[in-house]
């Protein structure tokens, strides 16, 4: 990347110039520091509109990310962004600047805090509702000797409804001990916020021993913009229509003070200043903020611009490249939605995430059967097994690393009691940019070892909507169906889905060779590599192993027979489909005969971010990976050969 002054990117910011670091920020006169923010914004919306990524979250927090590296002192004092998407402008003013263009890119810096990218990155970053714990643990360490300072937790008004946040709340206000919450509330996480808490936080208002901050949150209406204004105004009339006006917030152990402007930088500093002159235990200082301030697209979208593709600034206009195939998410989210048409029993749960799982589609048709609980998958998890109970054909609609949130749920309210939750699994596998924290590689392994628990996984989007049809009917137990971010193989669509018989695969080529039997979008990877193969003389079956319990016995045990060598290959740790398939032929006496048996799996290590294309290759799991392994076992199988004939 270009150094700071060679190109556009990095022109014309005279403040921000002289910011290497936060210390150098901490020398800055404090009028000087809403330039240094306009000028931060501005480099902000410069490098994403070439990268892309998470631009509203980090517009909204531009002012607050200023006076928070202003006031506290780090990384000595630890600041801890919550879920990380918002930390972009945290980012150029901890010695980042030069490499923002690697943004979310392969070898770049991650779109996340990350603790091994800097000293200013205390504790990684990427999934919701963690932040208030990771900020007490420093807390706490500090208090037994550790050189800690301050410890400050910046929170969102989405992430703060999970119940991860109030446990931590709680038990910062048992300890005591002195930390610091920013609870920013800008009224719009990835999808609008949603439940009782949201309504609470519009209507509260705060009152403590710093009457400093008191003042300031009784003359805020004043200084605020509209439309936060009305929130200040609903927020302050709380206080006189309660006795003695005390929040949820005090009542765990916390002093809360706010709502403050947050996007005032002098309001900010004011705040802060006093909060960490003053402070002896746990304070939550309520911000106010805007998602996309500064920025007009940004302001005017229904998302305010959560995740953007690289865009032209003066328009907005995102450079998306035409899609050659169907959606994953979106073919799930219009084949529920017909499906739901044909049976009023289909409800969705979705855990904060209504378009990115395609439940937005449903939502606009049947918004009474479409429930977003949140940020809080173990309660959405729950939720459908009492819905499920209840008699309705609940689809649990979450990310494969998100539904990790939830696995005690998914084994104690749903296998255990064999309800039929349908959990539809998106995010399966790598997911490019958003990096290792996002992958979706433990689902199989952890949902495939419960008893009870049918897990499909889709090799195409034609047999995703065959899938969604057969979960749709599927009312004997739990089942899941699992399917990748981003565009489909591009084969003929059905007008309609046909349930599949349960357990039973499918051969797309026969040879007489080697066999490769995929699990999961890798299908497409396992066809090329046979072509690749086909070309060297070396004859290939392909099958798709559609389910990875009930495994196709017969499929397997047919394949293994018929030819030298079977390789199976999944888009997933090990210990999930090739392992299960392992023990069924170790099981069975199979493997006594010799011929070779190869898993290719995710390894064992994490990935970072890149395209998933580039990010499969560096798993092993391209096609030239696969058609390598297949040659590979070949040797190994004639040599068995000859063992066995001696």
């Amino acid at each position: 990347m270009t150094a700071p002054g060679s190109n556009s990117i990095f022109a014309e910011k005279p403040m921000l110039d002289r910011v290497v670091s936060p210390a150098d920020l901490r020398a800055l006169a404090d009028h000087d520091l809403p330039q240094l923010a306009d000028e931060l914004r501005r480099e902000v919306i410069e490098v994403v509109s070439q990268t892309g990524g998470h631009l509203g979250s980090s517009l909204g927090v531009v002012e607050l990310t200023v006076a928070l590296h202003a006031v506290f002192d780090t990384p000595r004092d630890k600041l801890i962004w919550d879920v990380g998407h918002q930390c972009y402008p945290h980012k150029i003013l901890t010695g980042r600047r030069h490499r923002m263009l690697t943004l979310r890119q392969a070898e770049g810096i991650s779109g996340f805090t990350k603790r091994s990218e800097s000293d200013y990155d205390p504790f990684g970053a990427a999934h919701s509702s963690t932040s208030i714990s990771a900020a007490l643990g420093f807390a706490m360490a500090r208090e037994l000797g550790q050189p800690v300072g301050d410890t400050v937790a910046v929170i969102g008004d989405g992430a703060i409804t999970a119940g991860m946040a109030y446990e931590a709340m709680n038990h910062a206000g048992h300890l005591g001990k002195r930390l610091f919450v920013i609870l920013n509330d800008n009224d719009m996480s990835i999808a609008p916020p949603v439940g009782a808490m949201q309504t609470y936080l519009n209507s509260i208002a705060g009152k403590g021993p710093l009457a400093t901050l008191k003042a300031i949150a009784e003359g805020l209406e004043d200084h605020l913009p509209f439309p936060l204004r009305e929130g200040a105004r609903r927020a302050r009339e709380m206080v006189s229509d309660r006795p003695g006006g005390v929040t949820l917030f005090e009542k765990l152990g916390f002093s809360y003070f706010g709502p403050v402007n947050g996007h005032d930088v002098p309001m900010l500093l004011h705040a802060l200043r006093s909060m960490r002159a003053h402070a002896e235990g746990p304070v939550l200082l309520h911000v106010v903020t805007k998602k996309g301030n500064g920025y007009g697209p940004a302001e005017g979208a229904d998302d305010k611009y959560h995740g953007v593709a690289k865009f032209d600034i003066a328009s907005g206009k995102q450079h998306k490249t035409p899609a050659n195939a169907p959606n994953y998410t979106a073919v799930f989210g219009q084949t529920l939605t017909d499906e739901a048409a044909r049976d009023p029993r289909i409800v969705a749960i979705t855990a904060a995430m209504p378009g990115g799982t395609g439940l937005d589609t449903m939502q606009k048709r049947f918004p009474a059967r479409v429930f977003d609980v949140g940020i809080a998958e173990q309660h959405g998890v729950t939720f459908a097994a009492g819905l499920a109970a209840g008699g309705m054909r609940p689809f649990c609609a979450i990310y494969s690393s998100f539904l990790q949130r939830g696995y005690d749920q998914i084994i104690h309210d749903v296998a255990l009691q064999n309800l039929p939750v349908r959990f539809a699994i998106d995010r399966a596998g790598l997911v490019g940019q958003d990096g290792a924290t996002h992958a979706g590689a433990f689902d199989v392994m952890f949902l495939a070892n419960l008893p009870n628990m049918t897990v499909m996984a889709a090799g195409d989007e034609a047999d995703l909507v065959h899938m969604i049809a057969t979960a749709a009917v599927h009312d004997h137990g739990p089942i899941a169906l699992r399917y990748p971010r981003g565009e489909g193989m591009g084969v003929p669509m059905p007008d309609r889905g046909v349930p599949l018989e349960i357990g039973k695969g499918r051969t797309l080529r026969e040879g007489t060779d080697v066999a490769i039997l995929s699990f999961g979008a890798q299908l497409s990877e396992a066809l090329a590599a046979a072509i690749i193969l086909e070309a060297e003389g070396i004859s290939v079956t392909v099958a798709d192993a559609r389910f990875a319990k009930p495994l196709d016995t017969a499929l397997i045990d047919r394949l293994y027979r018929e030819h030298r060598s079977l390789i199976t290959v999944e888009q997933g740790s090990t210990g999930g489909f090739g392992a299960m398939v392992l023990h069924h032929l170790a099981m069975s006496g199979q493997l006594d005969r010799g011929a070779p048996v190869r898993t290719m799996t995710l390894p064992d290590r994490f990935i970072d971010q890149a395209s998933p294309t580039q990010m499969y290759a560096w798993a092993g799991l391209a096609a030239a990976d696969i058609a390598a392994m297949t040659r590979g076992t070949l040797g190994t199988a004639a040599t068995a050969q000859v063992v066995r004939l001696r």
